[in-house]
């Protein structure tokens, strides 16, 4: 017998599964309904007779049951809730449940459910536009894009190359201002008010592709005090890696300033998921502020580090905009190995010099890949630089200029989605594109947010949740 239902605006249905009328003997209550309000998670709230471990096989009727997906398989108990991702909104669906006792599988009748629609906000949210779908790989139309929005309430999305709207998470009070997807199938951010600058935020949030909180500091909380910005990863499964603002009170009377004021350079802490703090490093550690000749005008923004991760050794590559430079640390002794850029440590060949790098991270054939904003010429660009540390020295290895109608000053990524194609993030034109090296667009994403970056995700990395 199935029922509808409306539940604190969360259940849609109920679905009762007694003895009479299901194969299944061991279950003996079915509710179905959205995920935390969520259109596209479907809750299954099943009930057991006896302790057992209880999945979900699903499918689009349309499709047929040749093509079904499994989700998750629950804890051996009485009470058990699936989330079923991968749902697309107004559509019918069919399923069974399967329940497991020391191996043994029993399956459940065949159940059915038709998803919502999606609420007025979320709908026209992202526009595609591919003139020739025949000319984009096939692992770019299978794989999916990760973006977020940074004011409240804040929304992690994940689209398809088609601009569909596959997957959402909302938050009130903050804004996604950062956001990263691990190895682990989990999406990392730092989340921050309105009232916080645009990429800097006062809470670590770790959740999982079904929704839940996995992980969730706030600054004050354990060993963080800082402001984070810019930048958040992993280093393990228990490992945070975040940027942060350092703050130092210095005496400014020499190049006259105030005897007493701060200056806000950049670092990075390693925190445990409790926030115990594992590791730390600072710019100041580095750097001589008095060696800034502008160092009254820069003060409150100093070094402006803008990204972070690891290269194939294990250091750290940060890129800074203001200095126009990236950095290698040793992720042990915080000693910089190397700087490189303008007045960096590197040689650096004529056609490596660029302006301000974001998202510099080291690609899938070894190169040194990043954004650059093209600030110094008005034109944005990708770089890919040739790393040479045993002779210090740097060499192109290739540069792709994007088009001027898309020059992008501020914010901004680019990553590798094969070596001749290459997904672009140009935030402040509220645009993502596919170009390939000779700077011809073949794709593009509109959308109504200005996304600080937009993150490719094979659909390997995120089965069983989302397929396409």
């Amino acid at each position: 017998m199935i029922k509808k239902i409306i539940e604190k605006g969360s259940f849609i249905l109920v679905l009762l599964a007694l003895a009479s009328c299901s194969k299944s003997q061991i279950i003996s209550n079915i509710n179905i309904g959205t995920h935390s309000n969520n259109e596209l998670k479907i809750q299954i709230d099943v009930t057991t007779n006896d302790q057992a471990q209880v999945y979900a096989e699903y499918w689009l009727d349309k499709k047929g049951n040749q093509n079904k997906i499994t989700s998750p398989i629950s804890n051996s108990g009485l009470k058990h809730s699936l989330v079923l991702c991968n749902i697309i909104p107004e559509t019918n669906y069919s399923f069974q449940l399967v329940t497991v006792q020391d191996g043994n599988k029993q399956t459940s009748k065949v159940y059915t459910f038709k998803s919502r629609k999606l609420p007025e906000w979320l709908q026209k949210q992202f526009k595609a536009n591919c003139p020739k779908p025949e000319l984009l790989p096939e692992n770019f139309k299978k794989g999916f894009m990760l973006l977020a929005k940074r004011e409240t309430p804040g929304t992690a999305y994940i689209v398809d190359y088609k601009g569909n709207l596959r997957w959402y998470h909302t938050i009130e009070g903050t804004g996604f201002k950062v956001i990263h997807f691990t190895k682990d199938q989990t999406i990392l951010s730092i989340l921050g008010t309105n009232d916080e600058p645009t990429s800097y935020g006062s809470e670590i949030l770790e959740i999982n592709l079904q929704g839940d909180t996995l992980t969730h500091i706030k600054k004050g909380q354990g060993d963080l005090k800082q402001v984070l910005h810019h930048e958040i990863i992993k280093k393990s499964a228990d490992e945070i890696v975040a940027l942060t603002v350092e703050q130092k009170i210095i005496d400014f009377t020499s190049i006259g300033g105030k005897k007493q004021d701060t200056i806000n350079g950049d670092g990075i802490i390693i925190l445990n998921k409790k926030g115990k703090q594992l590791w730390k490093w600072s710019v100041f550690d580095d750097l001589n502020p008095f060696k800034d000749k502008d160092l009254l005008k820069t003060k409150k923004d100093w070094t402006h580090a803008n990204s972070l991760s690891y290269d194939k050794d294990g250091n750290f590559l940060i890129s800074f905009y203001n200095n126009g430079q990236i950095w290698k640390i040793n992720s042990t002794t915080g000693k910089v190995i190397w700087k490189l850029g303008k007045g960096g440590t590197m040689k650096m060949a004529p056609d490596t010099n660029f302006s301000q790098a974001h998202a510099a991270h080291i690609d899938q054939e070894g190169s040194l890949l990043f954004f650059d904003n093209g600030v110094d010429i008005k034109q944005s660009s990708v770089f890919a630089l040739k790393v040479d540390e045993k002779n210090n020295d740097v060499k192109l290895d290739y540069h792709i200029k994007l088009p001027k109608d898309i020059y992008n000053d501020r914010m901004g990524s680019a990553y590798m989605i094969n070596k001749d194609l290459f997904l672009v993030c140009c935030s402040k034109r509220h645009i993502t594109v596919l170009t390939n090296k000779k700077g011809v667009l073949l794709w593009a994403l509109e959308s109504e947010i200005p996304p600080y970056r937009t993150i490719f995700i094979p659909e390997e990395k995120l089965k069983p949740f989302l397929l396409n």
